[in-house]
C-alpha cells in the first residue's frame, strides 16, 4: 500500500479513537507497519480532526525519525512491539473508561466470556504501570502481550494489534466492551470462570473461524 493511502487510513482510525469513545481529544495513538521502512504513527500532542497526511509522522526500526512533527510519546512501545512481533502489522493504543478502571486496580480481564480469546490467549494481562513514554513501559507491554495481541496497561489504558488497521482497532473495541461487561458481572457477585479447557476449545474453534479459515485455505 502506498504511504499516502496508509496516512489516510491512519487518520481514520485515529478519529474513531474519538468517535468510539476510545480516547478523548488526542490521547492515545495509532500505527501501521511499512515493510523493511519502519512504521508511521500519529504525531504528538495533535487533535484528530485536525490531522493531514503529512502529520504523520515515519519511524524507522533504529527509532530514527522523518516528520515535520514529533511522533506520539509511545513511539517506543510500537517499535518495540513490531520488532518482537512480527504477525503485528497495525497498532491501536487508547484509553477507554472500563478497560482503563479495570488498569487502574491493575486488574486484567480473565475467562469469564468466551470472547477474552478474542485478544489470542485464556485471559487478557494486565502490565504493571510504568511511566507513559519509557522504555520501561514498553517492557512491561511486551511481557504482558507474550502469546496475546491485546493487553491492559496498568493505570493506563490499553494495546491492541491486528493485520491492519482496521483489526486492531476491531480487537480494542472489543476489549473495552469486555472490560465493560466484566465490570458488569462484578456488580452482580463473582464469576464462574470458564475452565483451561473450554478456553482451548474457544482458541481452537477461533483457528478455524473467519479470517482464520481463509488463511489456512491460503
Amino acid at each position: 500500500m502506498r504511504h499516502a493511502d496508509l496516512r489516510k487510513q491512519i487518520i481514520q482510525t485515529a478519529l474513531q479513537l474519538n468517535t468510539t469513545g476510545l480516547s478523548a481529544g488526542s490521547s492515545g495513538n495509532v500505527s501501521a507497519r511499512v515493510e523493511d521502512e519502519g512504521f508511521l504513527i500519529t504525531p504528538s500532542g495533535v487533535k484528530y480532526h485536525k490531522l493531514r497526511a503529512k502529520d504523520i509522522v515515519l519511524v524507522d526500526f533504529d527509532g530514527g525519525v522523518r516528520g515535520r512533527l514529533a511522533p506520539s510519546s509511545e513511539w517506543r512501545l510500537h517499535l518495540d512491539i513490531y520488532k518482537q512481533r512480527p504477525e503485528a502489522k497495525a497498532i491501536v493504543h487508547a484509553h477507554p473508561p472500563y478497560a482503563t478502571a479495570l488498569a487502574c486496580l491493575n486488574k486484567g480481564i480473565p475467562a469469564f466470556h468466551y470472547m477474552v480469546a478474542a485478544a489470542g490467549g485464556k485471559d487478557i494481562r494486565c502490565c504493571r504501570y510504568e511511566l507513559f513514554g519509557t522504555q520501561e513501559l514498553s517492557d512491561a507491554v511486551r511481557e504482558a502481550l507474550q502469546g496475546r495481541r491485546a493487553c491492559l496497561m496498568g493505570h493506563h489504558g490499553l494495546v491492541a494489534f491486528g493485520d491492519d488497521l482496521e483489526k486492531a482497532m476491531s480487537l480494542a473495541v472489543e476489549v473495552e466492551v469486555l472490560a465493560q461487561q466484566y465490570q458488569l458481572v462484578l456488580q452482580m457477585g463473582e464469576p464462574k470462570l470458564l475452565s483451561d479447557a473450554e478456553m482451548d476449545d474457544v482458541l481452537h474453534r477461533f483457528l478455524s473461524y473467519g479470517d482464520n479459515a481463509q488463511k489456512a485455505k491460503d
